[in-house]
């Protein structure tokens, strides 16, 4: 046992830097905090504006969020790897190549949007009706209230649900990695799966779960710091 493990600690890729082992986890992470932060700015926006339109008294209103609705589902059950394959054209337009990591953040956040925006939506809806018409009643505009009420009451959940999109991104990287992304999951493949190397895939598994365990880590503690029913409990 310990002979195999000395074996698979001298393979190359865990000492280089270029296309080694640390190399791609910076990469990971790099594809991962970039698509997070595109995530929140159009994704948080995009949940509140589900949340307002949703059961208003004008049809043109309702009618508009049918449709986003529509394409948000649709593209939230969308398979992933079938959609980053889907959109090759447009990342070689946007980009001028259809691999590498910055090509695979389009299909990254293009899936990740939705997912994240349904969170949101139910962060917002769990908020108490009574406080909102409480605010109403003291003549805020729609604006104070969702910048005064909606997010700060939902930010626990909002962040809870930051936390489960970047873990379900990381899983996404994995999977982008076998079209020639980069990151661990093309380094599993291609080193690992293809070239017949344990070693690489054990590595990379290793990794990915501690990434996953220090995301979830920060963001419960992130979720327990804003929370003033936590520290009024």
């Amino acid at each position: 046992m310990m002979d195999t493990l000395q074996e698979w600690l001298q393979n190359p890729l865990f000492h280089r830097w270029e296309d080694g082992l640390w190399q791609n986890t910076l990469i990971t992470l790099y594809m991962t905090a970039v698509t997070m932060a595109l995530t929140v700015v159009l994704g948080l926006p995009l949940g509140v504006a589900l949340f307002e339109t949703d059961g208003s008294t004008s049809r043109p209103v309702r009618t508009v969020n049918q449709v986003v609705g529509f394409i948000v589902n649709v593209l939230r059950s969308f398979p992933f790897f079938i959609l980053i394959i889907a959109l090759i054209p447009i990342t070689s337009a946007v980009t001028g190549r259809s691999t590498g990591p910055n090509a695979a953040m389009i299909a990254l956040t293009i899936a990740a949007v939705p997912f994240a925006a349904r969170l949101f939506e139910l962060n917002l809806r769990e908020i108490p009706a009574g406080k909102i018409e409480a605010v109403q009643m003291m003549g805020a505009s729609r604006w104070q209230i969702i910048r005064q009420v909606l997010i700060p009451e939902a930010l626990p959940g909002i962040i809870g649900s930051i936390t489960t999109t970047t873990i379900a991104v990381i899983g996404y990287t994995a999977m982008a990695g076998s079209v020639n992304a980069g990151g661990l999951g093309q380094l599993a493949y291609n080193r690992g799966y293809t070239g017949y190397q344990t070693e690489v895939i054990i590595a990379t598994v290793v990794l990915l779960v501690i990434i996953v365990i220090l995301v979830q880590l920060l963001g419960s503690r992130l979720a327990t710091a804003v929370d003033h029913r936590a520290r009024t409990a």
